[in-house]
């Protein structure tokens, strides 16, 4: 199921001192077709060490190549070496498109979409705005977009073009730490009370379809909670986080129920494509070790509960999934779980990684 397909690298542009995008030709031979919003997992080997990172597809769903945008992080491994030493021609190999952090596109819609980002959490949207006002000629697109200053503005250029294509449109408000702007709502870090002036006098809410936030984890809860606050529905509101350093949440349980906790093994079975195997697994392992463990190709990332790669089903057992940055209470509900944060409770539990 962890299938990786070579990818020859194109081009390799700057957007600002610490970030690349990089085009990509795909095998011909791997559907590489993606959904605005999505994201490529990567796999590079460091001196006999496999590391697996995820980033955001930044181009439309139109455009000729598939562009991901990589922002340097210190001590990354990963994205230090594609900042520094990665070269037109080289070949990088990647799982098939994946992630959820998108709205169905409709062309007969008139929605207005609500976004807010930080940083490098730019970079989803990007492909989400392309994609939405070219196939919702009806629809139109709010940005907040937060930075340090203004030559942090990952895609700055970009952003200008698309303003100038969709100028009735688009609407981009930068709110920028350092740098003083004429407007004191839109200078500073984003606080409960700047958001609460924006949806009082900049944004209704109430006419809102959707609102998307990508960013530092903080940012992120402080948003959510402050547009739960105004009214807006939770099924309304969609994350997206890549950062495994951030804070984490509290422990999310999906069953409790198990009868007997004192067994120290769980007999498990785990269908990948198709084929199941069946063994025991000690209660102190994740599902995704127990399952690498027993060289099944199981999928997965981050390994820190963040990128969603690793979805599985649970269809039988009860399991306690310790950190979840990707799935929402409805999908857990449904037996949905990140295997890299889940543990078994049960003696017995059935896995599903076919979606």
């Amino acid at each position: 199921m962890a299938r990786f397909y070579p990818l020859t690298v194109t081009d390799i542009q700057k957007t600002i001192r610490d970030a690349v995008v990089v085009s990509l030709s795909p095998d011909p031979k791997a559907n590489f077709d993606f959904i605005q919003g999505q994201y490529l997992t990567f796999k590079k080997d460091f001196d006999g060490h496999e590391i697996r990172r995820s980033y955001s597809i930044c181009s439309g769903l139109d455009d000729p190549v598939v562009k991901v945008g990589i922002k340097h992080v210190t001590d990354g491994a990963f994205s230090t070496w594609a900042n520094s030493d990665l070269a037109v021609g080289d070949v990088l190999h990647a799982m098939p498109p994946q992630g959820r952090f998108f709205a169905p596109l409709d062309a007969e819609a008139e929605n207005h979409y609500l976004e807010f980002a930080g940083g490098s959490g730019i970079t989803p949207f990007l492909s989400i705005i392309r994609s939405t006002l070219a196939h919702e000629p009806r629809s139109r697109f709010t940005l907040l977009y937060a930075n340090r200053r203004i030559s942090s503005i990952m895609f700055r250029e970009e952003l200008e073009d698309l303003k100038n294509i969709y100028m009735d449109r688009l609407s981009v408000l930068h709110i920028l730490e350092d740098d003083p702007q004429e407007i004191d709502l839109f200078s500073g870090r984003i606080t409960s009370e700047k958001l609460d002036m924006v949806f009082a006098n900049w944004i209704s809410l109430p006419k809102i379809a959707c609102a998307f936030i990508c960013g530092p984890e903080p940012m992120m809860t402080l948003i959510a909670a402050r547009l739960s606050h105004h009214g807006m529905p939770q099924e309304k509101i969609k994350y997206e986080l890549f950062k495994s350093d951030q804070p984490g949440r509290l422990a999310l349980k999906t069953k409790t129920n198990a009868s007997d906790q004192k067994q120290a093994t769980t007999r498990v079975t785990i269908t990948i494509d198709g084929a199941s195997s069946s063994f025991e697994m000690r209660r102190d392992q994740s599902i995704l070790q127990a399952a690498l463990e027993h060289n099944l190709d199981a999928p997965f990332s981050c390994q820190a509960g963040v990128c969603s790669t690793c979805l599985c089903k649970v269809v039988e057992g009860d399991i306690e999934m310790i950190a979840n940055h990707a799935l929402q209470g409805d999908e857990i509900t449904k037996g949905y779980a990140l295997s890299c944060q889940s543990y078994p409770l049960s003696d017995h539990l059935v896995i599903q990684y076919d979606q």
